[in-house]
């Protein structure tokens, strides 16, 4: 599917931003892009909805690629290391003749690819910001540009993604942005940080592994019940 269509599920290629709310903007002259990912594009879009309604409410010019592809994730942590390599020239060039200074992504696996694998994996070396979603919270938080007002009253845990958690070491971020909801009670699960349980999704695990990728999803589900 990576191939043909650009994602990995098979979606077609002109659809990928069908999901872009009739009411928000980009900036088509923009230093910033939001790299949205195939799994926010075509499955779960209210993340990329939710990530351009923070943008656009902070009055932030952002660009979403024209002719934005898959990270390469996916086929890199499926063993095929030269396809992957690739896709990671093709989409560092289209960086770069998009002229964008700094990159923000929603997604785990996009972000470890791009901050990670492209330049210490394959070498390719593009000089560009890349913010996960929860640091570029947490700098505006810092810098009072955003205040959270709302008090949620509500007992929530977070669950550390394997691409920002083991391989990247990003534990602190998200955390610190959800202590500061008015609130918030954060409650840790068992497993937690470098030791946390594994969702079932990632790293090809879900198409190769079904029931492997259900028994770890139903673990993680009752464990933050617990």
């Amino acid at each position: 599917y990576v191939a043909d269509l650009h994602n990995p599920y098979g979606e077609k290629h002109e659809s990928r931003q069908d999901w872009f709310p009739s009411d928000a903007f980009q900036s088509s002259n923009a230093k910033l892009a939001y790299f949205v990912g195939c799994t926010s594009s075509y499955r779960e879009k209210e993340i990329a909805i939710s990530t351009v309604r923070i943008l656009n409410s902070l009055g932030i010019e952002f660009k979403i690629l024209e002719n934005e592809s898959c990270c390469g994730s996916p086929v890199y942590m499926t063993g095929q290391v030269d396809y992957a390599r690739k896709i990671a020239e093709d989409n560092v060039k289209m960086f770069k003749d998009s002229g964008i200074e700094k990159i923000i992504t929603s997604c785990a696996g996009c972000y470890r690819a791009l901050k990670d694998v492209y330049p210490k994996k394959f070498g390719i070396k593009h000089g560009i910001e890349i913010l996960h979603l929860p640091e570029f919270i947490l700098r505006n938080l810092k810098n009072g540009t955003i205040k959270f007002k709302q008090n949620l009253n509500m007992k929530i845990t977070y669950h550390d993604p394997c691409h920002i958690g083991r391989h990247m070491g990003m534990y602190k971020e998200p955390r610190a942005v959800l202590e500061e909801i008015p609130g918030i009670e954060l409650v840790e699960m068992n497993r937690n940080k470098h030791n946390a349980w594994c969702c079932g999704s990632g790293g090809g695990v879900r198409s190769a592994f079904k029931d492997l990728s259900e028994f770890a999803a139903r673990e993680r589900i009752e464990e933050a019940k617990d």
